[in-house]
């Protein structure tokens, strides 16, 4: 194992340390602030969260400002792990990523979720990918597993009772 090698396994190890205490300050963060009261009130219903004098607008622009920085910190991890990067290399990761946050418990219509379910559905979901991958199974076949499983915890999110 040369030294590039040893060096790349405590990357990896770097960024999953930082993506952990990442989740712990963002579920820390959800729970005490009034931006996560206004999170959730947005995500549940835009109209009452207007009339509630939440600032929509300010939240949404929030909302989209952090999903960018989380996809560019994703996107330098992804590069550090392949010593490269490419444009097309996120192509299909859409559907991981709805996959995680369904399976980890967040509504589809909004307003319900927490960054543990989606820790989670993320883990669950990479277990899931890398059985697939080990008994080549078909790409096409592991999508349709794939979308199987957001049905039927969208399904089970249904049958739920509201809390």
């Amino acid at each position: 194992m040369g030294w590039s090698e040893r060096k790349k396994g405590w990357v990896i190890v770097g960024v999953f340390c930082g993506l952990l205490a990442l989740a712990i300050a963002a579920k820390i963060y959800l729970r005490v602030s009034a931006f996560s009261r206004h999170l959730y009130a947005v995500g549940g219903n835009e109209k009452a969260a207007r009339l509630s004098g939440v600032p929509v607008i300010r939240v949404k622009i929030a909302v989209f400002a952090i999903c960018g920085l989380l996809a560019a910190l994703a996107g330098i991890v992804h590069a550090v792990q392949l010593n490269q990067g490419s444009p097309n290399d996120g192509i299909g990761y859409e559907l991981d990523a709805i996959a995680a946050v369904v399976i980890g418990g967040t509504s589809l219509a909004g307003g319900r979720g927490s960054v543990a379910g989606t820790v989670a559905g993320a883990l669950l979901l990479g277990v899931l990918n890398n059985i697939l991958a080990l008994n080549n199974i078909d790409s096409n076949i592991q999508l349709l597993i794939k979308g199987l499983v957001i049905v039927a915890a969208a399904a089970l999110q249904r049958l739920r009772p509201a809390a």
